[in-house]
Parts: C-alpha cells; structure tokens; sequence
C-alpha cells in the first residue's frame, strides 16, 4: 500500500487509514467463550467522534489527562482515539495493579477524569470522576455531539505510559503527537513482512495498557488493517482466534506463545494456521528453541524477535537495507533517521542508547530520573546489545542483571538461553542470589514439559556438560508457572523473591 495514504493529521487519535471501504472491519473482538463483536472503519470515526464530543461536554481544558482502565475491549480503544481526538490526554491504567499504585498514577498524572469498566471502579481513590465504559457507546450514541479532531502540536502529549514499576514507583512517560504520528510512518515503510498482505487480520492479545497492544492498535489502524482482539488472554483462545480468523499477523509476548505451546503439548490439537505470514515477538528476549518451535507452529510465516522500550517507542529496529536476511534471534537494523550507539564509546558491544523523533521528551515530574536517563536527546536503555559485521542487532542481557560469580560476569539471559537447550525444559528464569565464596551465584526456575522426569541435578548436568562451568546453576528449583506482569512479560521480582531463601 503507498505511504501517500497514511493519514495527514497532527492529532495521533486522527491516525486513521484513508481510503478505506467505511465498511471495512476495523476491531473484531472475542471474548473469552468465542463471541465476536464487529466494528468497521466507520464505527470507529462515528463513534470517536461523540465520545470525543461527550468528553469536551465535561468542560476539560485542553491537554486534561483522562484515564483509562478496563480489559481489552472495543469501548476501550474507541474511547482511546476519542480522548485524543478531542484534544486530551490519554493514561492508561492497568486494573492489575496494586490499588496504591493505582492511586499514585492518578495523582502524579494529575487524571482529572476515568473511563473504567464498572468491575475495577473501586480501585480508584475516592472523589476521582470516572465514567463507566461498558455503556459508553449507548451513552455518546443518545446524544448528537460530535467533534472534529483538534489540532496539536507536534510536542503535545498524546498519552502517558506508566512502566512497570517492579523495582520502585513507576514513572510516567508522555508520548508526543508529532513523535507517534512520525513512529507510524516509519514502522508502515519498515514493518517488512508485517504488511505485505493487504487489509491484514492481525491477532492482537497483549493488555491494551501497555506500549506492545496499543502501538499495535494503533499500527493496525494508521494502515487499514483489521486488528483482532482478545478481551483477555488463555492459550486456546488466542489459538482458536488465530484459527478462526485466518489472521495473517500473530503478534504476541515470547511468555505468551510459550503458553500456547505448552498448552498444545498438554491437550494436542490440530488447528490450521496456514494463513499466518508473520509472527513478532517483543517485550522480552526469546530463544533458539522458542524461535524454532514458533516458526514449526506457524510454518508459512516469518519470525521475527522485535525490540522497543516505553521510552523509544518499537521504530528502531527494522529490515536491513540491503536486503540481507535476518538472523534468527536477531532484533533487525536500526532503521532510517533512528540513531543508535553501544556506549559513549559505540563498541561492539555495550549499552544501547537511542535517539530519534519518538524518544520521551522526559519523565513526567522526575527530573532526577530523566537526568540519568537521557543525555543530548539520546535515550540510555539499560539493554546490552551486541552488533555483528552485517550491522544486526541482538540482545545480550540488561546493564543491572549482569553479576559476578568467581571473577567471571554471568547475564542471566545467557544461563537461561543454555538451559532452554535442554529437550525437557518449556521456560526458564534465573536469578543471582549470594553465595559466600563466589560472591553470588546462579539460582534457576524451571518449568519443565509435561510428564518430564528430569530432576534438579539434570538441569546441573546438562548445563556443566553444554556450557562454561561458571554459568551452572547452583541452585534448581521446578514450578508449574511463571509468573508474570500485567503486560504478560515475566515477573523477575516474584522471581527474585522465591530465590532469598538460596542466598547464604
């Protein structure tokens, strides 16, 4: 498709493909039974629109915060492009969190509104407006307000993201207009395989309060595409949809295709996914053996291992310029007009700082966060990297994991890709915990494969047999699940928590 369609709007929430049939399947959501809801191009435009009108009614200033909290739904993102539409501020909220979490959002955010599924109400501090999303279609449909999409500047906040806060408070990261309308013109001319077929079904099951689904949303949109939705995440149903559908794109969390498999190997069933052209994982690293059990799932598709931070925004890794073929686990080339580096010195291999249009201007109200952060408009990730003769991209572990064991430095990561080599093993995390001779040491938790017989000294084994002997885990432990976060990527502070009792 030529890019002389992408929409020309400085309002992100006016980031809607033109020269779409008004009839086409914009949002086709499935609910945890299978049942579907169909919303074309021009329901999202119409209904935008009035709730875009049903907000300015409320008398916001321009530039109000207004947040939102729900599961994945069609009111959910209506509501999304309607809040910037009307020249507000979106913040999302994840119902998962802790409610004093919640209540820190909304005061560090300044939310002056929320739209909330009536289930998660209670979690908001008292006296916070907020209206009930579930009826907000019936709602903006009885009266006859609707706004056209108010012009922003190109530094404007669209929405505020709040990361994870597993080591601390979250910290607010604002999205500009002009930064997410320029990351959307850059991921339609570099996504590759993603969009070769024309008005993709793209399967969609990551939470909509998090950077992975909702730049995805908003992908899908810019391009005219038609995103699938699930209300809430089981492996079956994101299989069974993928199926049902004919989707050509499977976007997932790496946990949450590893589920899916460990599901199959659990309960066999035959599903039919022909149709998939391309498979991107993100969020979280993955391995040789995901990559390869990924790529024999969905056998006409590319997989691709992709990369992007709250902070950067996913336009920074992309096809190479030449046309080379990407390596399996590699996270592409940086694309045109993104600027990396390894390190102040740009090594071969260091720290990844960033730098282009998308990059937060800032944490919202923590300078002394963003003083550690960014340095000359260049965005410190935090994420080791490594980049080979051809200019690829691979993720080696992050800056503050790495640890000393006896003199040698161990990534986590690299313990974790060694021991998903092993025949046995679905899913891995591994932690550093003390040990008063080697300083620290390797501490794993396994998930093993169903009706598996392999016993903590096997993983030692496999690992003293297949990789250097500072890398074997001191220390196995076997679980049923991994834990995870709100965003389905995995819980390393649960992790590290069930490991204190190994520290000596």
């Amino acid at each position: 498709m030529s890019t002389k369609q992408f929409p020309q709007s400085s309002n992100l929430g006016g980031a809607i493909a033109e020269h779409v049939d008004p009839q086409q399947a914009w949002l086709i959501e499935v609910d945890a039974q299978g049942q579907e809801r169909v919303f074309s191009y021009q329901d999202l435009r119409n209904q935008a629109a009035k709730i875009a009108g049903f907000l300015q009614q409320q008398g916001l200033p321009h530039g109000a915060r207004v947040g939102l909290m729900g599961l994945n739904s069609a009111e959910y993102l209506l509501a999304y492009y309607g809040i910037m539409q009307a020249g507000y501020c979106a913040v999302p909220i994840g119902f998962k969190l802790a409610p004093e979490t919640i209540h820190y959002i909304v005061r560090d955010a300044a939310v002056q509104t929320v739209l909330c599924d009536d289930e998660f109400a209670h979690l908001l501090p008292e006296g916070v407006a907020h209206s009930s999303l579930p009826p907000l279609l019936t709602t903006v449909s009885q009266t006859h307000a609707s706004a056209g999409v108010v012009e922003q500047q190109p530094s404007d906040a669209a929405t505020i993201l709040y990361t994870s806060g597993s080591t601390g408070v979250p910290k607010g990261v604002p999205l500009t207009h002009g930064g997410y309308v320029w990351a959307l013109q850059k991921m339609r001319v570099n996504g590759g395989e993603f969009f070769q077929t024309s008005q993709a079904k793209v399967l969609c099951a990551a939470p909509l309060s998090h950077m992975n689904a909702l730049f995805l949303s908003k992908l899908v949109t810019s391009y005219g595409g038609t995103l699938v939705l699930l209300k809430k995440f089981t492996a079956h149903s994101f299989l069974q949809a993928c199926q049902d559908h004919h989707c050509q794109v499977v976007t997932a969390v790496p946990t949450m295709l590893a589920m899916a498999l460990r599901a199959l190997e659990e309960s066999p069933k035959h599903y039919d996914f022909s149709s998939v052209v391309s498979v991107a994982m993100g969020s979280s690293p993955i391995t040789d053996e995901l990559h390869r059990s990924v790529s024999a799932l969905f056998p006409n598709a590319t997989v691709n291992n992709n990369w992007g931070t709250t902070e950067t925004g996913p336009a920074v890794f992309g096809p190479h310029p030449d046309g080379l073929t990407r390596p399996a686990l590699s996270l592409g080339h940086p694309i045109t007009d993104v600027e990396v580096r390894l390190g102040a010195d740009n090594t071969e291999e260091g720290e990844l700082w960033v730098r282009s249009r998308a990059v937060m201007p800032g944490y919202l109200n923590r300078d002394d966060e963003t003083a550690k952060a960014l340095q000359d408009g260049w965005y410190k990730t935090g994420d080791v990297m490594r980049r080979d003769d051809d200019g690829f991209f691979y993720f080696v572990g992050r800056v503050d994991d790495m640890f000393v064991c006896g003199g040698e430095n161990i990534y986590p990561s690299d313990v974790e890709k060694l021991l998903m080599k092993h025949p046995d093993v679905v899913q891995v995390a591994v932690v550093a915990v003390s040990d008063p001779i080697k300083g620290k040491v390797p501490a794993a938790f396994v998930v093993k494969r169903h009706a598996s017989l392999i016993n903590e000294e096997d993983i030692k084994q496999f690992a003293l047999s297949n990789g250097p002997v500072y890398q074997y885990p001191r220390h196995v432990r076997f679980i049923d699940d991994m834990p995870l976060l709100a965003n389905n990527k995995l819980d390393k502070l649960s992790i590290k928590k069930m490991a204190v009792g190994y520290a000596k």
